[in-house]
């Protein structure tokens, strides 16, 4: 298979690429040809070096102003920063998942106004905001602010498990663990199973802006990951 092109070449910005979905973004964006360039930012290095590649390592995250001269001109967000809720309150996991994550969008949105912002929840979320669960709550509300901020376009990415990708490092030890679930999963459960690739890619071509719906389960995803490879 090979890719297809796209409608105009990618400048994107890659957040959370020392985990293991950030990690696999950014493995594609680097692979396509149609990505010309990567900003990665982060509080620490990702580890990888390409010519397409440029990281800007920043000590405080929820602060993105004082950088905001490198962050102009980019077309493409791919926000993977995450954590998990367990063993978190409320409260801080609202500061790590929801103001975080609005502080760089709404920053990005008022200096990239072509941009698509591309975000990573989970299969799950709550778009009602008023369920049981909080981390739920928590993803919705997130969601829905990103889905009303200024941007060309933006998507919300639901995966449920994760297939990783081979010899990438960034791999969760949940994920290790299940591994060999994967084709078992694929065939009982295939609403709520999608490769790390598969995500990647599909991120890539949401670029274009014009895919339907803006909230995309695996189902979605895999779409539109077959979507950008002609046979």
């Amino acid at each position: 298979m090979k890719q297809q092109e796209l409608k105009q070449p990618i400048r994107a910005i890659v957040t959370g690429a020392t985990g293991m979905v950030g990690e696999g973004v950014l493995h594609e964006c680097l692979l396509h040809p149609g990505v010309e360039q990567v900003l990665v930012i982060g509080r620490k290095p990702c580890g990888v070096t390409h010519p397409k590649l440029r990281e800007l390592v920043l000590p405080d995250l929820y602060d993105l102003s004082p950088a905001a001269a490198e962050l102009t001109g980019y077309n493409a967000c791919y926000f993977c920063l995450g954590v998990s809720s367990v063993g978190m309150n409320e409260a801080d996991y609202t500061r790590v998942t929801h103001d975080l994550t609005l502080h760089a969008a709404e920053l990005l949105a008022r200096l990239n106004p072509d941009m698509v912002f591309c975000y990573v929840t989970g299969s799950g979320t709550d778009s009602t905001e008023q369920g049981r669960s909080m981390w739920a709550r928590v993803k919705g509300r997130t969601e829905n602010e990103l889905l009303r901020l200024p941007f060309r376009r933006a998507y919300m990415f639901r995966p449920g498990y994760i297939h990783p990708t081979p010899g990438l490092k960034n791999v969760h030890p949940y994920y290790r663990a299940l591994k060999w679930l994967y084709p078992i999963l694929r065939t009982v459960l295939p609403s709520g199973v999608i490769t790390l690739r598969e995500l990647g890619q599909a991120m890539v071509h949401a670029a274009d802006g014009t895919y339907e719906p803006s909230i995309l389960p695996c189902k979605e995803i895999r779409k539109l990951a077959r979507l950008g490879e002609l046979s």
